[in-house]
């Protein structure tokens, strides 16, 4: 309960800061919506074209789509701080962190709110809420509890991947070509089916980096389709908890590797 009140009062002061200059805000939040119509865009016209994809309809593309954005904007407000940690670290910014008698990673996550990814909240949770009216899900109180809990998982899912390339900065200092190479691997495969791509494509994408259990699993879970996939469905049933268990494992590696951490002494 400390922590959390001392991520409040720190995320706050950010949020004031940030909320002075408006204009800017307004532009960045209309940016990230127009950038995120323009990758749903492109799925439709390929749905245009071939009527489905691996046997999805547009609605649960759609569906699936918006999941994905949607537990990506819940990452992306609380910890896009972490995008920053090379320069936090090469700039020496990190001593006043260590310090100081508040957590370091709640330091880093606080430095600054980034609140142009309230773009991604705008349009992740609109197509999802224009989505779940066109496909076959009956929205009961356990299936929007099972919806919500994906969507949470999903965030620490990308949280966790996230921090724990954070933790490689300790060592390597620059981290930016990894944290591109991911991010780019999340967005690029974020809205279609695992089922259209290899074998091999797909292994990499459930136990290597594990995107599958960010929206692909909760969603055919949701929409019925267990039979496609190439996994028990106990497992992909358990996406939510997911999260949990891999963002607390890169927390502690996190902490682990902060005893890495050399001053740039600035």
């Amino acid at each position: 309960m400390h922590t959390l009140r001392v991520y409040r009062a720190l995320a706050g002061a950010a949020l004031r800061t940030e909320a002075q200059y408006r204009a800017n805000l307004g532009l960045w939040i209309l940016g990230g919506v127009a950038y995120q119509g323009v990758g749903f865009a492109f799925i439709w016209v390929v749905i245009r074209q071939f009527g489905t994809l691996a046997g999805w309809p547009l609605g649960e593309i759609a569906f699936l789509y918006g999941m994905r954005l949607a537990a990506h904007a819940i990452f992306a407000v609380p910890f896009g701080e972490l995008f920053g940690i090379d320069y936090i670290i090469r700039e020496g910014r990190f001593d006043r962190y260590l310090i100081r008698p508040v957590n370091p990673f709640i330091q880093v996550i606080t430095g600054r709110l980034r609140l142009q990814t309230l773009g991604d909240v705008a349009g992740g949770f609109t197509l999802l809420a224009v989505a779940a009216r066109l496909v076959p899900v009956a929205w009961t109180p356990a299936s929007i509890a099972y919806l919500i809990a994906a969507l949470l998982g999903g965030a620490l899912i990308e949280a966790g991947l996230q921090t724990i390339i954070s933790a490689l900065a300790f060592r390597m200092l620059s981290v930016t070509s990894l944290r591109i190479f991911t991010d780019n691997i999340l967005t690029t495969f974020g809205g279609y089916p695992l089922s259209i791509l290899p074998a091999a494509a797909r292994f990499g994408l459930t136990f290597i980096i594990p995107h599958a259990f960010i929206a692909y699993f909760p969603a055919t879970i949701l929409l019925g389709r267990s039979h496609q996939l190439a996994v028990p469905a106990a497992l992909a049933a358990a996406a939510p908890a997911t999260g949990a268990v891999l963002f607390t494992a890169a927390l502690w590696l996190w902490h682990r590797q902060i005893n890495r951490y050399t001053s740039s002494g600035h």
